[in-house]
């Protein structure tokens, strides 16, 4: 089996990765610039995590993504913080997901992963999704991967299929999953921020460092 990884370098994704290294044939990381404050960090993480796995890696840039969109990801607004008692607080995480939605892009990046999955006779697309995330994000959903495969059926000659080996894991798990497949820590970008080091107060940061405290 061939595959196309979404890969933003965060936790997630850069797990799912080292697991589908393991389970088929990588044909291509894609990265996706759409304008985020993130991009260069992002796309840095994702560049050498590929290398690490011997996987070609290419950038699609998709700037149409931030002109329609208004959100904290592109620094419209501030980033939302939050402390790390309340990453469980269902009002409080729904509304630092309103901050940071940018409008259908789960939806665009996997169609444009299929494009590529497609043309080079790839079975399936990977992407990183979790269930601690998809109580507050609908496209982390396992009904959202469904509804995908359901349109990709239609929408490829091939069949290509959405898979996320994370799909069903926390945080906490995927941390312990990434231990296990020897994931480089270093090299991983989950910050929604820009800077030379993590934020260490965004949501992304907080999850990511309870789920390393915890695993």
């Amino acid at each position: 089996m061939k595959g196309i990884v979404l890969l933003s370098g965060g936790l997630d994704s850069s797990v799912c990765l080292a697991f589908a290294v393991r389970e088929m044939e990588v044909a291509l990381c894609l990265t996706a610039d759409y304008g985020q404050i993130a991009a260069a960090r992002e796309i840095e993480a994702a560049r050498n995590l590929s290398a690490h796995y011997e996987v070609p890696h290419q950038v699609v840039d998709l700037p149409f993504i931030k002109e329609v969109s208004n959100t904290a990801l592109f620094g419209e607004t501030p980033l939302p913080k939050l402390p790390e008692n309340a990453l469980d607080d269902r009002e409080v995480t729904k509304e630092s997901a309103r901050a940071v939605w940018v409008p259908n892009r789960n939806g665009v990046l996997i169609n444009v992963a299929a494009c590529f999955a497609e043309a080079r006779d790839c079975q399936c697309v990977v992407a990183g999704f979790n269930r601690e995330e998809g109580a507050t994000f609908p496209d982390n959903s396992p009904g959202f991967v469904d509804a995908v495969n359901a349109l990709l059926s239609y929408s490829t000659l091939n069949q290509v299929r959405l898979v996320s080996y994370t799909l069903h894991l926390d945080k906490t798990e995927i941390v312990d999953l990434g231990k296990r497949l020897g994931l480089p820590w270093n090299l991983i970008w989950s910050c929604y921020c820009g800077g030379d080091e993590p934020c260490g107060v965004c949501e992304s940061c907080l999850r990511l460092r309870r789920a390393l405290d915890n695993g």
